[in-house]
């Protein structure tokens, strides 16, 4: 069980790359942070969000 941006979720242990996949999350202007850590881009292949985890995935958002 894991929780995203305060939705608990039953998905097993998965990269951060294949958890958007998973929730169809386009990366583009996305960040992602686990349990309170930014995750940089060029780590979501192998960063893993495991059992218990608090993920908060953000949009960037334009306007004025």
């Amino acid at each position: 069980m894991i929780t995203v941006n305060g939705e608990r979720r039953e998905l097993p242990p998965m990269s951060v790359s294949a958890l958007l996949t998973e929730l169809r999350v386009t990366p583009r202007g996305v960040a992602v942070a686990i349990n309170g850590e930014i995750v940089t881009r060029s780590t979501w292949e192998t960063a893993t969000v495991n059992d218990g985890a608090t993920v908060e995935i953000l949009t960037a958002a334009a306007g004025g």
